[in-house]
């Protein structure tokens, strides 16, 4: 067994697994506090780099790709301190981190672990249910279906189209982007229907913006990586490892644009029922009308 404690956490590599568990320390992010203890399998595994440094350095794991719903669905766009794969080391630790770090390579290397990407997903990802409160509402998900239920300060147009219903069998692939504290974030679920939606994050219900604490939004990467976890896994889909929307094989009819604005007039022909019950104002309607609108050049 090769181990290491830190404040961060803890690394332990058995032969076949590493098992990292988050330390207590209030430093450590809200994110990894509440991911929790995470065992990833050597096969998962594709490297280890010790970073030694006068005073901290760093231990980072690097999975094969293709082998994590989490960074499949966060595109490695986490805070380096929120990288469960990252582990802040002492110096006077940094003897023991790269004995583990040796342990780890040398097991790579003994059982000839492959290093092209992975065909299926080989981590869990989050256990379900799982919710997460945003700065633009809550969002759950159960295994089957994501339910969004909008925030008193959400738009006031998704406001009144009510909680948000999507069952995995409709969804395409999720998209994630965090908010950096500078600029906003969002959480959307591509659905067949609205693959080929330009709505901005505000207006669309299929999304949420992510503006507020940038601390609490990042949670909502648990639910990114839950529900990527149970789709189709990106081997199976034409545009291997690209994150586009899946595109029809060689020969395939391309998808028709028609469907794309049945989508839109569909949302227009809503827009136009909550503007004549008096739900929506002039101005409201007239703003997300033309949102709506940019979808259609």
């Amino acid at each position: 067994m090769a181990e290491i404690i830190q404040r961060d956490g803890t690394w332990a590599f058995d032969g076949s697994t590493v098992r990292i568990t988050p330390g207590l320390h209030r430093s450590v992010p809200l994110f990894r506090q509440t991911y929790g203890e995470i065992t990833v399998p050597l096969e998962a595994v594709s490297g280890i780099v010790h970073e030694p440094e006068r005073k901290r350095g760093r231990l980072r794991l690097r999975l094969r790709e293709g082998a994590d719903p989490l960074l499949q669905a966060t595109g490695g766009r986490l805070p380096d301190a929120a990288d469960p794969y990252r582990l802040t080391v002492d110096a006077d630790r940094s003897g023991v981190a790269g004995y583990v770090a040796e342990e780890i390579r040398r097991a790579l290397l003994l059982d000839q672990v492959p290093q092209e990407p992975a065909k299926t997903y080989l981590l869990a990802g989050p256990p379900v249910p799982v919710s997460v409160r945003s700065s633009d509402g809550t969002v759950s998900f159960d295994g089957a279906q994501v339910r969004i239920d909008w925030a008193d300060t959400s738009d006031r147009v998704k406001r009144a189209t009510g909680p948000r219903i999507i069952a995995v069998g409709d969804l395409v692939q999720v998209e994630w982007l965090p908010n950096s504290g500078y600029e906003d974030g969002f959480l959307r679920f591509v659905t067949r229907e609205t693959v080929f939606s330009k709505l901005p994050p505000e207006k669309d219900p299929f999304a949420l913006d992510l503006w507020g604490s940038a601390r609490r939004d990042l949670l909502t990467a648990l639910v990114a990586a839950a529900v990527t976890a149970r789709l189709p896994h990106p081997s199976v889909r034409a545009g291997e490892f690209t994150g586009r929307p899946p595109q029809p094989p060689a020969g395939a009819p391309v998808p028709a644009q028609a469907d794309h604005h049945d989508v839109l007039l569909r949302r227009l022909r809503e827009l136009g029922e909550l503007h004549r019950d008096g739900v929506l104002t002039d101005e409201e309607f007239t703003a997300t009308k033309a949102a709506v609108l940019k979808g259609f050049s």
